[in-house]
């Protein structure tokens, strides 16, 4: 794992570039929850829990679902476990997100008052929460600085040749040492949305990218 050998990536025309391409898209569905619920802790570790390996339409489904019944960790708790399940039926291994999720709420009340903290530290060490959502739980819910790495942010930062990673956790640590801190925070929803539309994993859209003079296009073997 290793930052780009031209420390010189530049940074601000890619950004720029992006945001530009992105224009009035629709934010990822955790932000667009964050949003919707005034940036509460608890809605965005919920909707952040729900959204792995799941579709934005589902998670937003979902998490208003969910929400909806166990707007905190106390009414969570107080839902059976096969209640839960239900509320985040169809995410992505939702019974064992539905298990996660009460007890993640008994560690909350239990120990933190009923509040998510704020420490990465803590976030980690509640069950199924990994840096990726633990990122985003501090860049969305606390405005804190991180970066969140999810399959998107990991491929595109490879395949451009910013850096070389085998991981999101050592892409996450070679992005803290090349990325610009000002660009922490947004990195995350600008690449998911570029990575689902036209960077894709399999034959990319690289005849109409925004950023290909700055793309090595490592492992591009097939793209539209």
């Amino acid at each position: 794992m290793k930052a780009d050998p031209n420390p010189e990536i530049p940074w601000g025309p890619v950004i720029r570039a992006l945001e530009k391409w992105r224009g009035d898209l629709e934010d990822p569905s955790v932000s667009t929850v964050a949003e919707q619920y005034s940036r509460d802790p608890w809605a965005v570790l919920v909707s952040t829990i729900l959204s792995l390996r799941t579709k934005d339409e589902v998670t937003l489904a979902a998490s208003a679902r969910l929400l909806k019944e166990a707007p905190g960790p106390a009414e969570l708790y107080r839902l059976g476990e096969d209640a839960v399940a239900r509320l985040a039926y169809p995410a992505g291994f939702y019974r064992t997100k539905a298990a996660n999720l009460k007890k993640i709420a008994a560690i909350l009340l239990d120990k933190y008052g009923g509040k998510v903290p704020s420490g990465m530290d803590e976030l980690l060490a509640l069950p199924g929460v990994g840096r990726k959502t633990a990122n985003l739980v501090l860049i969305e819910a606390f405005d804190l600085p991180g970066i969140c790495v999810d399959v998107h942010v990991h491929r595109i930062c490879n395949r451009a040749g910013w850096i070389q990673s085998k991981t999101p956790e050592e892409t996450e640590t070679a992005l803290r040492d090349c990325l610009p801190r000002r660009y922490w925070k947004g990195i995350n929803a600008l690449l998911v949305l570029y990575g689902q539309q036209t960077c894709r994993p399999v034959s990319p859209y690289c005849s109409r990218c925004v950023i290909s003079g700055y793309c090595r296009r490592r492992g591009v073997e097939k793209s539209r």
